[in-house]
């Protein structure tokens, strides 16, 4: 399913009433999640995240935006962040199944109404930008409201779509697509906004104006100001006080978190803050951030304490947030505002008890059943790994071994919650195949209709399992690896990984193939089929010979 975000900014942070009223004209669109409302008082400013299918969302930020230029004024408008309108910018993020390419005709499509029948002069952004000179969204706002009269009568600055006209009232409008972008405040331990804002000079990547002994701007030789490059790429940052919070803050926007993560920014500009005489006390998230983000974060901060970074889930995500202070002036929930947890599909079995599970699955009921529990099976195989891993990095003796238990534990986390999210993903494909038998077929057009719905539930009923199996050869070869090399006190619980993933492989076979028949899609049905025999083989082949190994190592009699 295509899933686009979107990320509109308003210009209103204190009247509840109006971000509000803004917010929910786009969540009333079919097919519209919306997941975040962030306002600030000081900033005057709304963060507003919701998500979609691309026609709904493209829906649902227009009618925001209608709302909240009804609603807002600009002309006695104030407030600490830069902005030109009422509606300031409406970014369109890809999230899943959807190219950067489909995201710009949306923001273009967007512009283009926007102009017509909100008569809003509209400048597009990043990867929808017209013009080199409008790519980066600080050089489109600057002048901000207060200079945008001027900045229309220039030709370079012509609306893409609206009138080429100041409207009072609601300002202009920038649209855009990007990449999932990090809205980070960093707070400082002074409410002295000149001080934030020099680190905010040295940590940024546009830097600050070079200057000469007596403080003036150095030219090079076409007369134009000269700039020193600050620390980090891809970081555009500013220094604000936030009396509400009080406290100074750093506040930036990192553009592409693969060239400067989290963790990066947050260190450097502590390095900066103490090298001035402050001190970073916390930090501040605005709007959601993908989970890898936090996660990446997790693992630098447990590389730094010298612990395996194999780490489970929860325990990454509790060492970012209590590193980078995230709930130091608000409180910050993951289940709320980390997306990939907004998004996810609801996972009865795994909030259920042991024990719980376990009376479940010995009921009457169909499902959950032997895929389900292949799934889990194939996880746990994958948590001994994992444990193993992290209790050899500790052992004194095998620290040259310390990378390799790194790169053991984090992948096997990896595929031991791939495996989690398939237990329930297995009994959700079971009920979707009865939900497909169940559709009427009296018609010809129902018939048709229903014979489609069969085949791809019988596809996506093979396909979990399938994914279960083709991960447990890795499994069984990592618990492997890490008996031979890991802590030898240990070595039976890797050696238990491999028999329960093996164990895990077999059941997942089972269940593709009893599945295979029903797939009237012969084709599909013997690609299918090939995968599966062809990891079934490998899971095989990977048992017998680390079964050897441990069993032997261990002094097994049968050995």
């Amino acid at each position: 399913m295509k899933i686009v975000e979107c990320v509109p900014n308003i210009s209103e942070g204190r009247d509840k009433g109006v971000y509000e009223a803004a917010a929910q004209a786009a969540a009333q669109v079919p097919g519209v999640t919306l997941l975040n409302i962030d306002p600030g008082s000081e900033t005057n400013r709304t963060v507003i995240t919701f998500v979609g299918a691309p026609e709904a969302v493209l829906e649902g930020a227009f009618r925001l935006a209608s709302e909240a230029t009804e609603r807002i004024d600009m002309r006695g408008h104030k407030g600490a962040h830069a902005r030109m309108g009422a509606v300031d910018v409406i970014p369109f993020v890809p999230i899943a199944d959807i190219s950067m390419d489909e995201c710009v005709a949306l923001a273009r499509r967007l512009g283009e109404r926007l102009g017509k029948e909100l008569s809003l002069p509209i400048f597009l952004y990043e990867f929808a930008a017209t013009a080199e000179h409008r790519r980066n969204l600080a050089d489109v706002r600057a002048g901000e409201y207060e200079g945008l009269a001027e900045k229309l009568k220039d030709k370079l600055w012509k609306p893409d779509f609206g009138p080429a006209t100041f409207v009072p009232k609601s300002g202009a409008t920038v649209v855009g697509a990007r990449k999932l972008l990090v809205a980070y405040n960093i707070n400082l331990n002074t409410l002295d906004k000149r001080l934030a804002n020099r680190v905010a000079l040295d940590v940024r990547e546009k830097g600050r104006k070079k200057r000469d002994a007596e403080g003036n701007a150095i030219l090079d030789a076409k007369g134009q100001e000269v700039w020193e490059a600050g620390l980090l790429k891809n970081v555009k940052a500013v220094g604000w006080t936030i009396p509400e919070f009080g406290c100074a803050q750093i506040s930036m926007n990192l553009t592409d978190m693969d060239v400067t993560p989290l963790h990066v920014a947050f260190d450097t500009t502590d390095d900066r803050a103490r090298e001035r005489g402050l001190r970073v006390t916390g930090s501040e998230l605005v709007g959601l951030v993908s989970k890898e983000v936090l996660l990446n974060a997790g693992r630098h901060y447990l590389q730094r304490m010298g612990r395996c970074v194999g780490a489970s889930e929860s325990t990454l995500l509790h060492i970012a947030t209590r590193t980078l202070g995230l709930s130091e002036v608000k409180k910050f929930d993951p289940q709320e505002r980390i997306i990939d947890f907004r998004l996810a599909q609801p996972a009865p079995l795994l909030q259920m008890t042991l024990r719980q599970f376990a009376d479940e699955l010995s009921s009457d009921s169909p499902a959950p059943g032997g895929g389900s529990v292949s799934a889990l099976v194939g996880a746990l195989g994958a948590a001994l790994a994992a444990m193993v891993a992290s209790l050899s990095h500790a052992k004194k003796g095998l620290e040259a071994k310390q990378p390799d238990f790194d790169r053991i534990g984090v992948r096997s986390q990896v595929l031991k919650d791939q495996l989690l999210a398939a237990v329930d993903a297995d009994t959700l494909a079971f009920d979707k195949y009865l939900e497909a038998m169940r559709m009427p077929k009296l018609m010809p057009e129902e018939i048709a209709a229903r014979d489609r719905a069969m085949v791809e539930a019988t596809v996506a009923a093979i396909d979990v399992p399938l994914s279960v199996l083709e991960a447990c050869p890795e499994i069984i070869a990592l618990s492997h690896e890490i008996g031979r090399i890991g802590l030898q006190a240990s070595r039976s619980d890797a050696g238990v990984g491999v028999q329960v993933a093996r164990a895990a492989a077999a059941g997942a076979y089972q269940n593709v193939c009893i599945n295979l028949p029903g797939l009237t899609d012969k084709v599909r049905g013997r690609v299918l089929l090939e995968r599966a025999d062809v990891a079934w083989r490998k899971a095989q082949a990977a048992h017998q010979e680390a079964e050897a190994e441990i069993l032997g190592g261990l002094g097994s009699a049968a050995q």
